[in-house]
């Protein structure tokens, strides 16, 4: 299997992943600060069973990582993975308007 190949598996798992609104909805409430799955419950709505369970894609993705703060275990997003994503969307973007402005000179020569 190719590097290509297990980069774009993962980030089909990661665009899965981000594709659910709840688990977009723990993402932006992350994103201004860390907090637990009580607090995320608490803020959203939505059980904490469900949260537990949406933070377990999120993680097993690298979306975010846990951080012990004494007994409580709080999420944090992964911002550099996040970021990592992006430049690939951006990058297989760039090679669809590289194809389509190759398609529009053919069609336009013909």
């Amino acid at each position: 299997m190719s590097e290509s190949t297990v980069l774009d598996g993962a980030l089909v798992a990661m665009c899965n992943a981000l594709g659910e609104e709840t688990r977009w909805s723990i993402l932006t409430t992350l994103g201004e600060g860390d907090a637990s799955a009580s607090a995320l419950a608490r803020s959203l709505p939505v059980s904490r069973q469900a949260i537990a369970k949406h933070l377990a894609v999120l993680h097993e993705v690298g979306l975010v990582e846990t951080v012990e703060a004494g007994r409580e275990v709080r999420f944090r997003v992964v911002g550099a993975r996040l970021s990592a994503t992006a430049r690939r969307l951006e990058a297989i973007g760039a090679e669809w308007d590289r194809r389509l402005a190759a398609i529009k000179q053919i069609a336009e020569s013909i």
